[in-house]
């Protein structure tokens, strides 16, 4: 709220700069790719597992003549490993079952969705997009152009607060869409990239915000003003169900992508972690390399393949588990 009790039109154009996260933690959570960061990961384990290999009084290959200790970790990760693959195959029935139904079910899905494309059709002055980035990129430019016909229908008013509101408003959302358009020039579907600016345009706080000022300078409208007012509610508005879906569709393909991932890392992530269990023993990797021994490195790189899968997880949870974080509500409730 600004001073007098008015709401403040103005508002910044990343989702970043709205939740205040620190640049480098943010950059992390969504922006980061989800392979370097499982790479990044895996190398933070490596290095951890030969410092405690280091720093331990007793070497690897005592503690493995005089304990099973290492037997005993690996032989919990065949396990863990085979019970992963069975969350692959849950995370697959989780997308698959979306696309699982009747043919009369299939026929309401698609009837809905001509319904809203018929008015997405209205509103555009064209018929739809079918790429996601140009859909996107379509919806916010005609916000921006309702917007300036907005501004347009005002410019007569004789209230001169409503045209100083209205300017603050409008300005607002222009850089605001001019930002999110930069991000999505030449963005592919199934990329973040696409995802980004459909978060970084602050549809919800623009459609609260023409409401509001709808309301607050209702009797000094005229009848031509009062249809601009509408005309650009109904466009913002448009935006946030194809935010929403375009948003589950990429989760869709993001949990997809992670099943295959985790699929192609638990294989030699069992191979590895059954042969520790089985072929090695404290013999097998006698010496010592750049001054470690060689069973620590052989020790700490088998770990590390081992693990990969629950680093695949984790990297894509991390995004996923923000990305509902930040989009929990359709409308102009916002959250902060």
């Amino acid at each position: 709220m600004s001073e007098g009790g008015e709401t403040d039109l103005l508002s910044a154009n990343t989702l970043r700069e709205r939740t205040e996260v620190n640049d480098r933690l943010f950059w992390l959570l969504l922006e980061a790719n989800r392979l370097a960061i499982v790479g990044g990961l895996a190398l933070a384990v490596f290095v951890a597992f030969m410092l405690f290999g280091l720093f331990k009084p007793l070497s690897i290959t005592t503690t493995m003549e005089t304990s099973d200790m290492v037997e005993t970790v690996f032989a919990g990760l065949v396990g863990a490993i085979i019970t992963s693959t069975t969350l692959v195959v849950s995370i697959n029935q989780l997308v698959l079952s979306q696309e699982i139904g009747s043919l009369g079910t299939q026929r309401s899905r698609m009837d809905t969705t001509m319904d809203f494309y018929q008015h997405t059709d209205e509103l555009l002055e064209t018929t739809t997009p079918s790429d996601p980035s140009v859909l996107l990129e379509r919806l916010i430019e005609t916000t921006k152009e309702r917007a300036l016909a907005l501004r347009e229908a005002v410019a007569e008013a004789e209230n001169n607060d409503l045209r100083d509101r209205v300017d603050e408003y409008v300005d607002d959302l222009e850089e605001n869409a001019v930002t999110a358009l930069d991000e999505l020039d030449g963005a592919d579907f199934g990329a973040f990239a696409v995802v980004s600016p459909a978060l970084d345009f602050n549809y919800a706080q623009k459609i609260h915000d023409i409401r509001h000022l709808g309301e607050r300078y209702e009797d000094d409208l005229s009848t031509e003003e009062r249809t601009a007012f509408r005309e650009m509610l109904e466009a913002v508005a448009m935006f946030g169900p194809v935010r929403e879906y375009i948003k589950v569709l990429y989760i869709q393909w993001a949990l997809v992508k992670l099943s295959r991932a985790i699929l192609y890392t638990a294989v030699p992530a069992l191979v590895v972690a059954g042969g520790m269990v089985v072929f090695v023993d404290p013999s097998t990797f006698p010496g010592s390399l750049l001054g470690f021994e060689t069973m620590l490195w052989v020790v700490s790189l088998a770990f590390t393949v081992s693990v990969t899968p629950f680093l695949v997880f984790m990297a894509y949870v991390w995004r996923l588990a923000t990305l509902a974080k930040q989009t929990l509500t359709v409308g102009p409730l916002v959250l902060t």
